[in-house]
């Protein structure tokens, strides 16, 4: 049984699965009685080809379009173009001097020729009635006539299914339908023989019988369906940062029009078709949309945006020209909705057991009906009247048949996998509320089974609040914990120095301090920029004036694998200047120069790197994340397609941020230990202030290694294998670091690895895991989307729990598959055991339907969605090795049957 079901249902993973392991299982699904409700939480395999082809055809229309676009611009550039494009009546008398199909033909078509009759992005945005600076006006009136004519930026949904389709449905179970045609017959003969309403008790039975069953059906199946459908909903909850009325704000993606001025940087998701404004190194990735991997770089050459392709390096302003079901993202999102997710191991292996046992209750039903009818074909035999048959016989032979059916109805165990879906939606419903939403119906199954945990540090482990406390400026350290602080550091420090340090945090950013609509300051960034312009202003600095002061003409944006940002800026008197910062030792390593306590730019000699360096660790033993900021002065004919140098820097100093422990951290991680689970922090922090953090959580212990990115990658195979159990703390690491890691653990050492990732970096890892946890508040959309659950709170308690409610639906479903074959088992042995030796049937068929209702709907719904309790996580996870269907069904709960029978 157990290679049966391996071979046959066991190559459906958790995640990734090949469509041939999907369509296999489906053809060995033999004895189905609904396959409409069996298979209703089952992908759709046809409609991903459908969508599959759609992103080929996509993939050539982009390539094609390029290609024109690039031979239009030969014949164009230097020529007067006259634009013949007419404005429809409708659209003029809205206010606007450009319809939607054009601007679909503009960008979807990658058309320059008629962006530049339109007069540019500019020209585009003036005939929207936009600034590209200051955005739409927010007038109700105005945004409903923009709305009247360009539409909404939502996607075409399938319909919510009325309660009665769940009805029809119910109804479309053959046997049910045996049944009935039974009823029937048996009314019919009935009131033949005995008249009304003697003659019709029988009949009026079953078809009472198959009516209360059906609607107890649907009404379990539609409940279901609204949960799902809420579930939905939450994973489409995206937010872009939007300039409307001159300020910036958050604004969900559905309530986006053209002629919306849109931020975007690295990992962000496009949110509708428009067209680049500004902004430096933008790559985007196009892969969601055509299938192509290759990053497209996107400028003023190139400025076209397409909806559902992700921001890979870089940031920018887009106008947004086109939104919802008018770009081909909407198209594709309608078709990929109708696709489902990919059902989970369990249920594919529940499937099979469904499929066995109802096989084995065919041939047990065939046999009772041979069995009874033998013993009525026997006595009419004996009795001489073989060929005269009553209307009792049709009626006793009929009830026998009926018996049959209902055998097979109530020994078909339709709800075994509909009980696993049943407990995962209540499991994702439940998880909502504790703040982790599930993406992947699989990831609540497979948490359950998780042995390690490889968390990130910054704003999981801790608060992801951050302050600069310390600072180390002209080789002084003070203290700028508070505005006083930071005041006494202004007065303390040379006038050039201070210039230079506001410069650089000022516009080697990727924040930004905005006025809100209160008139207030508001900064907008990643915590560690919005520290840093903290510090800044507290230093008396003024974001827009400094800003004004320079220009900015080339930005390398921070990522996890550089770990550093550099701007290059022009300078009001000629020239220009780069300004770098990032991981303290590999800018400082960067620095030949510093600048000492009275503002001079002197040599960086070893006595000073060193005390620099021992800076550096005392601050990060403090558990505080350091930064060191430098500068340098560029060669005169600097281009900006050229590389940012990445040494000759000068050292402005070093700052110390906090971020605080959550609270709570500690016993979670302890929570974990004594569950089984093994918790690992990997992060890009210096390694003394990722132990100081591990020690304070009680994640590093005395036999546990930290270990740095760099010496990790050089480790030859033999050691890693010999390492990587030890491994509590990597720091320094690079995405691909975390992605061998977690790779090892899987394949290796057969764990079942679950694995937390914010940036666009680490979507490789979080695919490669087995459950991969999102942030939700720090998360990029691309690291989102990679991901199986979505850490709403960013807090590693919300993690445990997690795992606790996967426990939970192993636990639940365990008491469901006990609970429904101990009554299959013994329904289906009283049965026949009574028409072999008595030749009669204890149970008629209206009483096993009613059986039948109780063990699959009801049952379900008391069984399958318990809570959990906080013994689950004082025992042993169940883990790769553990074979659920196995060890927990056929050795524990088939023996329970057997001996309860």
């Amino acid at each position: 049984m157990e290679s049966y079901l391996e071979e046959n249902f066991g190559g459906v993973k958790a995640k990734n699965s090949s469509e041939e392991a999907l369509r296999r299982w489906r053809k060995l699904c033999g004895v189905v009685k609904n396959p409409k409700r069996r298979f209703r939480f089952t992908a759709n395999l046809d409609k991903r080809g459908e969508a599959q082809a759609i992103k080929h055809a996509n993939h050539e229309k982009l390539r094609v379009a390029v290609l024109v676009s690039k031979a239009a611009l030969q014949f164009i550039q230097g020529l007067s173009l006259r634009s013949e494009y007419v404005v429809p009546e409708e659209v003029k008398a809205a206010g606007f001097q450009i319809c939607a199909d054009e601007l679909g033909s503009i960008v979807e078509g990658h058309d320059s020729k008629k962006l530049i009759t339109h007069g540019g992005v500019t020209g585009i945005a003036d005939k929207l009635a936009t600034s590209p600076a200051d955005g739409l006006s927010t007038a109700e009136e105005s945004i409903k006539r923009r709305q009247d004519v360009y539409g909404l930026n939502k996607f075409t949904e399938s319909e919510v299914r009325s309660f009665w389709v769940f009805v029809w449905e119910a109804l479309q179970d053959t046997t049910l339908i045996i049944l009935a045609v039974c009823a029937f017959v048996s009314l019919v003969v009935g009131i033949a023989m005995e008249g009304w309403p003697k003659g019709a008790h029988d009949g009026l039975g079953i078809v009472a019988s198959i009516l209360l069953v059906v609607f107890v059906t649907a009404t379990s199946d539609y409940r279901q369906s609204l949960q799902f459908k809420d579930l939905d909903k939450e994973k489409k909850k995206i937010q872009v940062q939007v300039t409307r009325n001159g300020f910036r704000q958050r604004l969900s993606i559905y309530d986006l029009l053209p002629g919306d001025v849109v931020h975007l940087a690295i990992g962000d998701q496009v949110p509708a078709d428009g067209l680049f404004i500004s902004g430096f190194s933008l790559l985007i990735n196009e892969s969601s949309l055509t299938g192509e991997s290759e990053p497209v770089v996107v400028n003023e050459d190139n400025p076209f945006l397409l909806s559902g392709t992700k921001v890979q390096d870089g940031s920018c302003k887009m106008l947004i020209t086109t939104v919802g079901m008018r770009t081909q993202w909407g198209k594709l999102m309608a078709t990929l909705s109708e696709g489902g997710d990919d059902e989970t191991p369990l249920q594919v292996k529940l499937n099979g057991v469904a499929t066995i046992i109802g096989k084995i209750g065919l041939f047990f039903a065939v046999i009772t009906f041979i069995v009874l009818s033998q013993g009525l074909i026997s006595k009419k035999y004996h009795e001489g009247l073989l060929l005269s048959w009553s209307g009792d016989d049709a009626l006793e032979m009929l009830e026998h048949f009926a018996i049959a059916v209902t055998i097979v109805v109530v020994a078909v165990p339709e709800g075994l996998p509909l009980a696993v879906t049943l407990s995962l939606a209540f499991a994702m419903k439940k998880m909502m509320n504790d703040k982790a939403l599930v993406r992947h119906l699989a990831a609540c199954e497979t948490m359950g089974s998780a042995t390690t945990i490889c968390s990130d540090k910054t704003g999981t482990l801790t608060t992801n609040h951050m302050t600069v406390v310390k600072a180390c400026i002209c080789g002084n350290i003070k203290e700028v914990n508070n505005p006083k602080n930071a005041s006494d550091l202004c007065s303390e420090l040379p006038e050039t120095v201070v210039k230079t340090l506001l410069e650089s945090i000022f516009n080697n950013t990727g924040g930004e301090v905005v006025i809100d609509q209160d008139g207030k300051y508001q900064i907008l960034g990643t915590p560690t920029e919005t520290a840093l312009l903290e510090f800044a202003l507290s230093l008396g600095g003024n974001f827009k004036a400094k800003r004004d002061e320079t220009k900015i003409v080339k930005m390398e944006p921070f990522n996890s694998t550089k770990k550093r940002m550099c701007v290059v800026l022009k300078l009001p008197g000629g020239g220009c200047r780069a300004h770098c910062k990032g991981a303290s030792e590999i800018v400082l390593a960067a620095c030949d120069k510093f600048m000492d306590e009275t503002g001079a730019v002197v040599p960086l000699d070893k006595t000073t790197a060193d005390k620099l360096n021992g800076i550096i660790e005392s601050f990060a033993n403090e558990a505080l994340r350091t930064l060191c900021l430098g500068y340098r002065e560029m060669e005169e004919g600097f281009s900006v397609e050229e590389q940012i140098p990445l040494q000759g820097y000068t050292c402005i100093g070093i700052v110390g941020i906090k971020d605080p422990v959550r609270p709570g951290v500690r016993e979670s991680v302890a929570t974990c230990r004594s569950a089984g689970i093994m918790v690992r922090m990997v992060t890009g922090d210096n390694i003394n202030t990722a132990k100081a953090i591990a020690r304070e959580c009680g994640i590093l212990t005395e036999d546990g290694l930290a270990i740095e990115g760099p010496e990790f990658r050089e480790k030859s195979l033999d050691e890693l294998l010999k390492l990587i159990p030890k491994i509590q703390v990597m720091a320094r690491s690079s995405p691909l670091d975390k992605h061998t890691l977690v790779k090892h653990l899987r394949t290796t050492f057969n764990e079942v690895v679950a694995v937390t990732g914010d940036g666009t970096n680490d979507a490789p890892a979080l695919h490669e895991a087995d459950i991969g946890l999102a942030m939700g508040i720090a998360g990029t959309e691309v690291a989102k989307e990679s991901a199986d659950v979505i850490i709403l709170d960013d807090n590693f308690s919300t993690i445990v729990t997690v795992a606790k409610w996967g426990r939970s639906v192993y636990v639940n479903i365990q008491k469901f598959v006990q609970f429904q074959l101990t009554v299959n088992v013994v329904a289906l042995l009283v049965n026949f055991s009574s028409a072999c030796f008595t030749g009669n049937a204890p149970l008629t068929a209206v009483q096993l339907l009613w059986v039948n209702m109780i063990m699959d709907t009801l049952g379900a719904l008391a069984l399958a969605t318990e809570p959990p309790n906080d013994d689950l996580m004082k025992r042993e996870p169940v883990g790769r090795t553990g074979k659920f269907i196995t060890n927990v069904m056929w050795r524990n709960i088939l023996g329970q049957s057997f001996y309860q029978f």
